[in-house]
């Protein structure tokens, strides 16, 4: 869920220049509208802990991918103040973020707790 959440953000900064083009036809604006941004980063983070919170605590007690996590979302809520820097700081941001979700499926898989959902 929280790899879904970051591609689906990615691909969100991504295709926004594109979709922006044809937006205003319909009197719609999400460019550097500071309520979607911040909602989109509030979603982020929302699915980001669940996440990271259930590996955690049933699977592998490792904060490694809660750090990852948390350096991603310093860059993440860092580019809403730096404008200048936005495109770097939301390409290292969105690294760090998949790269904490993945690292903790891997461990989440390798721990000898593994879920009820879980087949061997």
């Amino acid at each position: 869920m929280g790899i879904a959440t970051s591609i689906a953000c990615a691909i969100h900064c991504a295709l926004l220049p594109i979709l922006m083009s044809s937006l205003p036809v319909f009197g719609i604006n999400i460019i550097h509208n500071d309520f979607f941004e911040w909602g989109m980063i509030g979603l982020a983070f929302s699915v980001g802990v669940y996440s990271l919170y259930h590996g955690f605590i049933k699977h592998h007690r490792s904060l490694v991918p809660v750090l990852i996590f948390s350096a991603g979302f310093v860059f993440l809520v860092l580019k809403q103040f730096y404008r200048s820097n936005e495109t770097l700081f939301l390409i290292i941001a969105v690294t760090l973020i998949i790269s904490a979700h993945f690292y903790n499926y891997r461990l989440c898989h390798k721990s000898k707790c593994a879920s009820p959902h879980h087949v061997h």
